[in-house]
């Protein structure tokens, strides 16, 4: 991984990677909107064809606000995923305050028509770096 923001973990030989980034340009301090873009890769390296079928996110700050988001498939797709085959986007994650994480699951489907919850590990949403990491550690 490439920062102590990001996460990465495996369910049932799907590996989900979220790496978070602050954008500044985007954002207005001053009116408290801050703005955060995470990129995810979803490696299949199971055996098997899998689809991507839905999500369900939770989004928490510091303020103690918690949102709940659930939907069909990742950005308008729901991306099969043959044997070593990766999908990766972006998408981005507006909070009110300097700090706030995220996680949750997608809902996979084998081939089979198994269906089963592959893990989105907690990654960090940080404004302030030098100030906020502590918290964490």
């Amino acid at each position: 991984m490439p920062s102590n923001t990001a996460s990465e973990r495996v369910t049932r030989q799907i590996r989900v990677v979220a790496e978070p980034q602050y954008l500044p340009h985007y954002s207005e301090p001053e009116n408290d909107h801050y703005v955060y873009s995470y990129r995810i890769r979803i490696r299949n390296e199971s055996p098997r064809t899998v689809m991507v079928a839905a999500r369900h996110w939770l989004i928490i700050d510091t303020d103690g606000n918690r949102d709940v988001v659930d939907g069909l498939g990742v950005v308008g797709e729901q991306p099969v995923l043959e044997p070593g085959m990766d999908f990766e986007y972006s998408s981005f994650c507006p909070l009110s305050c300097t700090f706030g994480t995220m996680e949750g699951w997608y809902e996979v489907v084998g081939e089979e028509g198994e269906r089963f919850q592959v893990e989105i590990g907690r990654f960090y949403l940080v404004a302030r770096p030098d100030e906020e990491l502590e918290q964490v550690s």
